[in-house]
């Protein structure tokens, strides 16, 4: 064969080439599910124990629509919350500030008070369902929201069972929703993990994010590598400031994106869940329960088009497929239409049923890891971990994932360039949008009136401002402060501030006012 007729080579989306054929897998010496490191599942028996928690992500407009939606999605069989904020709640801004004007309930729902948690949650016991909150550089605030309800509900706080994100380095490196420099964002996130570890046993108090990472344009390396940079630095955190690993580790959680490569996705998990338990029993010499990945997963959010929105549909249910097959504990399927706007009921109902059909009916929950001995998923497994390891080699001389955030940066938006100059190649082909493309006619969105929203909701947060006790709310300010300045947890000062009426954005600009904003 000459040169000229020599077969092009073939990647996956990762840019790691695949052979034409896999005849051998490294499968004698992978131990049994349930054992460590974990490759094969953090269970013995998995699915055929226990599903997958259908956890559908939700939030937009006011809290009382929000609380619609919710019970809209538990009717519809749904099996835990997912709470989604607003741009101005997840700045620590209030909806009445004028920054927030025109982003009040845009892309998520608008919490401004206690009021506004407790109508959240409205007709939803929270000591019977488990919450999962996306909220980063004021999940402390609105971690003691939550509980300020809780304990208004009568709730035992060890009944209470959820995830908060709380992953501010990924914020740094790829969202750009900080407030805070980075040292001091820190400290609130060990201070979250250390209350929780005392207060909340059934809380995951950290879910460390590669998702935003992957969707911001990382490979599947990357997305890996860089989850687990920062979640060795929020452990090293941890244990500097007194807590046992052991005490901890087996609460932190994980978030990762699913794409449309199904196999690399599988192998991305399996990988994941082996290097998580290796570098922990490493490092820190961890309990086998310390060592198994626990994590959630979301379908593509980038990966969606607004072109033929309908086949939105089949890349969901290709990404879900990815995820159960290699064995989340959680998972949302994206609406078909949200490359458009919010997902409507519909679609969101439609991404539900997509779970709950992959659950009742592929067939895929009848044994554990089904891709488990593949020679192709095997070697991309080992592939995966690799080029993740050859990463977080280059963090750690870096000096850990807080000294190395540029480097993060760097190497993201480089692969972003390279993705997106493939599409607009052709070598990356999307149906619909550079391959079978066509004159699309329009999906027609209901969209809620998102200006009557925000100004109802100005209207509700100046009601509750004008009930409030002036000289209540500086005292609590001015104890915030303090704790502020000094090594106290933040945490308890932070519930009783929210019992007392005090707000997001007030509590957001005393902390703003003693440590300052980061300015990259």
């Amino acid at each position: 064969m000459n040169e000229r007729e020599k077969p092009r080579p073939v990647y996956t989306d990762s840019g790691i080439e695949v052979d034409p054929v896999y005849t051998t897998a490294r499968v004698e010496d992978s131990p049994l599910p349930g054992t460590f490191p974990f490759t094969r599942g953090i269970h013995p028996d998995m699915y055929r124990e226990r599903l997958w928690t259908m956890r559908q992500y939700a939030g937009f407009g006011t809290p009382q629509e929000t609380n619609k939606r919710f019970h809209y999605l538990l009717d519809q069989g749904q099996t835990g919350l997912s709470v989604a904020f607003d741009l101005p709640t997840q700045m620590g801004h209030d909806s009445d500030a004028n920054i927030a004007a025109g982003e009040v309930g845009r892309v998520g729902v608008a919490i401004d008070s206690i009021e506004d948690m407790k109508t959240l949650f409205e007709g939803i016991p929270l000591g019977e369902v488990s919450t999962s909150m996306t909220i980063n550089s004021t999940a402390a605030i609105l971690l003691a929201l939550y509980v300020a309800v809780a304990d208004e509900q009568g709730v035992e706080r060890n009944l209470l069972g959820g995830t908060l994100q709380n992953d501010i380095l990924k914020e740094y490196i790829a969202r750009g929703t900080y407030i805070y420099p980075v040292e001091e964002s820190l400290r609130l996130t060990t201070d979250i993990i250390s209350f929780c570890r005392e207060e909340l046993p059934n809380w995951n108090p950290i879910s460390i994010s590669g998702y935003h990472i992957r969707e911001a344009g990382a490979t599947a390396p990357q997305e890996l590598a860089f989850t687990l940079a920062n979640g060795l630095e929020y452990i090293a955190r941890a244990v500097e400031a007194g807590l046992d690993i052991n005490a901890f580790a087996p609460r932190l959680s994980f978030f990762f994106a699913a794409h449309n490569d199904l196999f690399e996705e599988v192998a991305k998990f399996r990988a994941a869940r082996r290097l998580w338990a290796t570098l922990l029993r490493q490092h820190y010499e961890a309990s086998d329960n310390s060592c198994r990945l626990r994590f959630h997963t979301q379908t593509g959010g980038s990966t969606l088009s607004a072109q033929q929105a309908l086949n939105n549909i089949i890349r969901v249910t290709i990404q879900a497929l990815s995820a159960t097959l290699g064995g989340s504990q959680s998972l949302h399927t994206n609406g078909y239409d949200e490359a458009l706007a919010l997902p409507t009921k519909e679609a969101a109902k439609l991404a539900l049923r997509t779970q709950q059909i992959i659950a009742s009916e592929s067939g895929i929950t009848r044994t554990v890891d089904p891709l488990g001995g593949s020679y192709y998923v095997e070697a991309l497994t080992d592939q995966i971990e690799s080029a993740a390891v050859n990463y977080l080699d280059t963090i750690e001389e870096l000096g850990g994932a807080s000294k190395a955030i540029e480097y993060m940066v760097q190497e993201i938006q480089t692969a972003a360039y390279k993705v997106q100059l493939d599409v607009e190649s052709g070598q990356r082909e999307i149906v619909g949008v550079n391959v079978h493309a066509e004159e699309d006619e329009a999906l027609s969105i209901e969209k809620p009136a998102y200006e009557v929203l925000e100004q109802e909701q100005i209207a509700r947060l100046k009601t509750h401002k004008e009930r409030r006790i002036d000289g209540t709310i500086r005292e609590q300010l001015e104890g915030v402060r303090a704790t502020a300045r000094g090594n106290a947890n933040l945490m308890p000062r932070l519930i009783s501030s929210v019992k007392a009426g005090v707000t997001l954005g007030e509590l957001s600009d005393v902390l703003r006012s003693e440590w300052g904003v980061y300015d990259g």
